[in-house]
């Protein structure tokens, strides 16, 4: 959500800064609204003090004994404006709501020009692409010939972009949620946060899923919304809350299915487990001061960068262009594994800094530690990192010409203290 006072100082600053995602001019219509809804706030008032001292006037006539029929007329008259200003009010804030609700976050000025993710800018390289002996596989080929990775039997129960992980597979991705779980939460200060995964309407607003992405999110019969991602729940247990300054930053981390239409995704990677209906993801939320959001910005995608780093993981950060950015963030960075079976980079951890966009939409609020001040708090949120990228990656990276996969040393205690799948 935007902050009128910034549209108002500013409209074609605004309009400027939302033409860099291609969104046309808004303000104007916006600052309509807004002065319909001051103008008839200002009846309103005008309205109810000349009601409330009109009042005065009839009591002091009634008890020198004058006619008030002329007063009380003059009443009749101001409360059925007041009525109409009251009937109208909802339907024009109503309105102003849903212009500013379906317009998306302001981009930071280092966020580059560009259209698509072809033009995002790398920022740092991690790791040596292996040079394998032999040419190597892509995970559903590795998996199938294991036996442990059943397209046809997930297809038979649910469907299309369903998988049925089986044996050492299965344990495999339990280990790597875990893993990164447990790092997250003994080394990287989050707090670990087991949450609903059916939410209402309120909270898919407040992350800004709603109203503009119903059609990538499942919902049920009753009404509520499988959560996309665990940042939904997460973040918004901030909602309506005033959080005293001196806890700031709030760090939480969840391990969660995640649940997605993949609405407009038709064609795109329908062999394997890239692009799932279902699947478990380490979500890491903060909860800034104004202040402090970019360096936890740095800080929370240098979290996400340490897994691929102790999975041993060649990846790349990548700083998204304007037209790549999503919705709610006003900066993004990428984190893209490299795939040896598809000979390229494919994202697999995506961290946002939204700054107050998304605690606007869900009020959620801070109090300076020193007076009264009230402010937005800055909310960020990332991946640390997709389980089942993870478990691609490194089936991948770590496959050998017999067929088998090498486990990474992090993940043999959580596998039993096997180094082996076969």
């Amino acid at each position: 959500m935007h902050d009128l006072r910034a549209i108002r100082a500013d409209p074609q600053g605004f309009d400027a800064a939302l033409a860099r995602r291609g969104k046309a001019a808004s303000a104007s219509e916006i600052l309509q609204q807004d002065q319909r809804r001051k103008t008839i706030v200002t009846a309103l008032e005008t309205e109810q003090a000349f009601l409330n001292d009109l009042s005065k006037r009839i009591g002091i006539a009634k008890r020198n004994g004058e006619d008030t029929a002329a007063l009380e007329s003059q009443g009749r008259q101001a409360r059925e404006k007041i009525a109409v200003a009251k009937a109208t009010l909802p339907e024009v804030e109503t309105k102003l709501n849903a212009l500013l609700a379906e317009l998306p976050n302001i981009l930071d000025p280092e966020v580059p020009e560009g259209r698509d993710e072809a033009d995002n800018e790398e920022q740092k390289h991690f790791g040596q692409i292996r040079n394998f002996a032999f040419a190597p596989k892509q995970h559903f080929e590795i998996g199938e010939a294991l036996g442990l990775m059943d397209f046809a039997g997930a297809a038979k129960l649910a469907g299309s972009r369903f998988t049925v992980l089986k044996g050492a597979l299965a344990r495999l991705e339990r280990a790597l949620g875990q893993f990164m779980l447990d790092l997250h939460s003994t080394e990287h200060g989050y707090t670990e946060t087991a949450a609903p995964l059916l939410v209402n309407d309120a909270t898919m607003y407040g992350t800004g899923q709603l109203p503009k992405f119903s059609e990538d999110l499942f919902k049920t019969t009753d009404g509520r919304w499988l959560i996309p991602t665990a940042e939904v729940p997460l973040t918004n247990l901030a909602a309506g809350e005033i959080i005293s300054g001196a806890n700031l930053p709030i760090r939480l981390a969840a391990l969660t299915p995640c649940f997605r239409s993949e609405a407009g995704s038709a064609g795109r990677d329908v062999r394997g487990m890239l692009r799932q209906h279902q699947f478990i993801k380490v979500e890491l939320v903060s909860l800034t001061h104004p202040d402090a959001s970019d360096a936890e910005h740095e800080r929370m995608t240098r979290c996400a960068e340490t897994v691929l780093e102790k999975l041993q993981l060649p990846y790349r950060r990548m700083l998204l262009c304007a037209g790549d950015t999503g919705f709610s963030a006003a900066k993004t960075y990428d984190l893209e594994v490299w795939l040896p079976g598809q000979g390229m980079y494919r994202e697999i951890s995506s961290c946002s800094n939204t700054r107050a966009f998304q605690a606007r939409r869900m009020n959620a609020r801070y109090r300076e530690t020193e007076g009264k001040t009230v402010g937005f708090v800055h909310t960020l949120n990332g991946s640390g990192v997709a389980v089942g990228r993870a478990l691609i990656a490194v089936l991948e990276n770590h496959q050998n010409e017999d067929g088998s996969v090498t486990i990474p040393e992090v993940l043999r205690p959580y596998m039993g203290g096997n180094d082996l799948i076969r």
